[in-house]
Formats: structure tokens, sequence, C-alpha cells
């Protein structure tokens, strides 16, 4: 419709009604634009097409956060991703497993210059942990995402959250050089381990629960029996800091990396060095079998490593400049998520790639709140999901698109507003 016509007065109009319509407004360095675009062969496309069976493929804008992505995490059954913002908007996003629909956004933490730096979810899949840059951790139900607990007790940025194999203890590591134990699902604070002399980056429990292993800013790990929280070991090596270790499936290997641009691997319980990788990493996860690791890099790649050996096994490219800052791998195995960011832009990416082989997958995790610029969208829910896709593809048999400017409805993404007519 043109600016200044209503939509009240298309509709009176017979000889304004002649097919559907899109009109885009765009916001430019010279003010807000707008364009139009006919829908007739996507509508006629939309017929044939039965069913959403996965999303398309992301187009140049998509984004998954206004802002960077700085943690993720899968849950036991591998159906659902939560991923964790950052760059001042730390929100929490839930998106269904393999389409990468949008299911639903939490808000909780404190904005301003916080991230949400560390997700866990317990092993009922049940309960999500996040830790924040507002010093606090918050639990979460799953799948409706209520808020069910805020933590406070950590004086500086929660940086990372683990959940015992048993789902009875969460661990958190904090900047105020502390780790502290909570008792779960109630979130009482059981104790608080003390002896790092820097932040704590990173914390992971073992699989049988009786171990922690955290790394620390001055590239310190430590072993911690658990619950009572001795040091087992200490684990010298890294000279900068560690910014993210993981345990083995069978708790006998340790990964970390480090500021210090290695990879290393640990025998445990023994503290053993056993490997030195020459990686520039910023996060590591071990795959459901133990026999592959995958690093989050800051050349904006993942590298895929055998184990216990660390030969490389592949470089998976990842769109931009900047390091990757979490990866994530199925229980099956089959799937890795990881972080990237759009190159020359603030927009959140999350890539999803098949394992082993390392191919990209044609899936866009895209919430249409986080689109800015010039990206034009048709934004539409089907089965409890959201997809964004390109003008002009076509939507399902039953997608219900979430703007229509008939009802009076208003569909704002980012710095793009976009106008639908009819539905």
């Amino acid at each position: 419709m043109k600016p200044n016509e209503s939509p009240e007065r298309k509709k009176a109009d017979p000889a304004r009604r002649e097919g559907p319509e899109v009109y885009a407004i765009n916001r430019g360095q010279s003010g807000w634009t707008l364009s139009r675009r006919s829908l007739f062969s996507a509508a006629a496309a939309a017929a044939a097409v039965p069913k959403r069976s996965e999303a398309a493929a992301c187009v140049a804008g998509a984004a998954a956060h206004d802002g960077g992505v700085t943690s993720l995490v899968i849950s036991p059954d591998g159906r659902l991703l939560a991923s964790g913002g950052g760059a001042m908007n730390p929100e929490i996003k839930l998106w269904r497993l393999p389409d990468g629909a949008l299911l639903r956004t939490l808000a909780g933490h404190s904005s301003g210059i916080d991230s949400v730096y560390s997700l866990a979810i317990s092993p009922d899949g049940r309960l999500l942990a996040s830790g924040c840059g507002d010093n606090t951790i918050r639990l979460w139900s799953l799948p409706d995402g209520a808020l069910l607990k805020t933590l406070t007790g950590h004086s500086n940025s929660v940086y990372s959250v683990a959940i015992s194999p048993d789902g009875r203890l969460l661990a958190s590591g904090s900047l105020d050089d502390t780790i502290k134990l909570w008792r779960l699902p109630d979130g009482g604070l059981l104790t608080t381990f003390t002896g790092h002399s820097n932040g704590v980056y990173s914390v992971a429990i073992s699989p049988d629960g009786r171990l922690l292993a955290s790394g620390m800013s001055g590239g310190t790990i430590k072993l911690w029996s658990l619950p009572d929280g001795a040091v087992v070991k200490i684990l010298t090596g890294h000279s900068n800091s560690v910014y993210s270790v993981a345990i083995g499936p069978d708790g006998r290997l340790l990964a970390s990396c480090s500021v210090d641009e290695t990879i290393r691997l640990w025998s445990l319980p023994d503290g053993t060095p056993l490997k030195t990788i020459a990686c520039g990493a910023q996060s590591v996860v071990t795959s459901p079998d133990g026999r592959m690791l995958a690093s989050g890099n800051w050349g904006a790649t993942v590298k895929l490593w055998s184990l216990p050996d660390g030969a490389l096994l592949k470089t998976l490219p990842e769109p931009g400049d900047v390091a990757v800052n979490s990866v994530a791998i199925s229980p099956d195995g089959r799937l890795l998520a990881s972080t990237g960011l759009a190159a020359a832009s603030t927009s959140g990416l999350i890539m999803l790639w098949s394992l082993p082989d390392g191919k990209l997958l044609p899936v866009c995790l895209q919430d249409p709140a986080a689109i800015c610029g010039d990206v034009k969208s048709v934004t539409y829910t089907i089965a409890g999901g959201t997809y964004t896709v390109p003008f002009g593809q076509p939507i399902p048999t039953g997608a219900t698109c979430t703007c229509n400017t008939v009802s009076g409805s208003l569909c704002s993404g980012g710095c793009s507003l976009v106008y639908y007519y009819p539905n």
C-alpha cells in the first residue's frame, strides 16, 4: 500500500485488490524507502508444498541474534538447541533441531554490556542453566522456557556453568576467582571453591560426577574432587588464559584451549600431558564417542581433530573474520553447531554441520527480530516454530503469516519494517 493509504481503503476498493502484494519499508542513510514485491508465484507454489521439512539456507543479512552469539548447548535428546546472545543483548533463544525453527526467546538477564557466556542443560532435558555477565545464573524450565530462579552470589561475570551427570549439582565459574556449587533443582548454594588467583573462564564435570576441571585466566587448570572441593591436581603448561575445558565421555581425557594459541590434551585423573596442538582456539568440545574433538577458533574456522592422537581431520570455514565463540555436538554425534559473526556486521550467526564429514547444512537459524538493514523477508509460523525466508519463497500449506496489515499488525525486524497485504 502507499504510505498514506490505509488497509481499510484498499479493502473497500475492488480495483485495488488485484492480488497479493508485499511492501517492504527499509531504513537507510537517506531515511525510509518503500518497495513493492509481487507474491503471485509464491502463492501458487505454496499450494504444492505439503509441509515444512527444513529451513531454507540463509540469505545475506540473516541473523540468529542481534549481536554476537556467545554460547550454545544441545539437549540430551538432540531435539533442541539453546543459544546465548552477546554484544549487550543477553537473550537466550530456543531452536528446534534439525530444521532450525525458532521456538521462543527467553529474556531476563540484565542488558547493558553483558553476554550469556555459558549454557548447560540437565540430563533429563527439563532444566536450562545460563551464566551471564550480570553476575547471575538463571534456571529455566524446558521446553516452555519459564524462568524458575535467579541465583546470586558471584561478584563478577559468570563465564561458565556445568551440570553433573546425575542432574543434582550445578557448578559455576566466575571472574570473581571462585567456583560455586549449587543444589538442583532448587538452586541452593552448597559451597564455594577458592584458590584460583585469577578469574575462572571454564568448568567441566567428569562423566562419573566425581571430578571437576577448571581453567583460569592465568593459564592454570585445576582438578577438584566433587562434592567436597579438594584440589586433586594443578596442571601447568598453558602460558595464558584457558578459555575452555572439555572432558571426554570415558572420563580419561581432558582437552583445553588457551589464548596462548594451543590446544592441550591431558590424561585423567593423573593430569599427565599427552599432546600440544598449535591452534588458536576459543572453545573445545569432544564427540559422544570420544573419537573427535571440535574447536572453535580465532581465525573464523572450526577444526575437527581425531582423538586421542590430535591429528587434524578437517577445517570448516566460518563466515566473517572473528572467533568462533562456541561449538556444540549433538548426543548422537551427527550434528555440530557453531557460532559466527557476519562479515562487517554485528549479526550473530549459528551454523549447522553434519558429522563426521563436516558438511555445512542448508538450514537457517534466523530470528526476524535480529534482522537489520535492507533484508527483505517473509515470516511465518507452523507447528509451533517460526521461520523467516526471502521474499518469493513458498510458504507451506497450513502456515500462518505473522504479519498482516489488514488486521493492523506490524512486523518489526531489527532496523527493518515489513508490511504484508493481504495475508
